[in-house]
């Protein structure tokens, strides 16, 4: 039997790639930043480098892209996954993949992510 797209997939939004200039921030005291991996209007997956801090308490996201001062903040959210990443050759850092599920987002918030994913995406994943 051969699986399918269709029969593997889950996700009820389609996942976008973004630039390199894109970057996912836990705020307003965490130190979870990285870069983005791909995002939705569900959710978004960003890689960051593993520390030794405490168990994230945050609960608002930040998006940022450098390229056009685009900024999005105070994103309610979920952590759906935080998983080790592929080892990062001749490195002793440890990479993280987090995977977060927006909570209610404003109108505003919309607005501006659907902005975002028409402007700073490179196509879908």
């Amino acid at each position: 039997m051969t699986e399918g797209k269709d029969e593997t997939e889950r996700r009820k939004h389609k996942r976008y790639r973004v630039h390199d200039e894109a970057f996912a921030a836990l705020g307003p005291h965490s130190t979870k930043i990285g870069q983005i991996i791909d995002v939705s209007m569900g959710g978004v997956a960003f890689g960051y480098i593993a520390g030794k801090e405490p168990p994230d308490t945050s609960f608002e996201l930040g998006i940022l892209f450098a390229e056009d001062s685009f900024h999005l903040t105070k994103i309610p959210f979920k952590t759906i996954s935080d998983q080790e990443a592929k080892e990062v050759p001749f490195s002793t850092l440890t990479m993280r993949r987090c995977g977060l599920q927006y909570g209610k987002l404003t109108p505003s918030q919309i607005s501006q992510l659907q902005h975002f994913m028409r402007n700073c995406t490179t196509g879908e994943v």
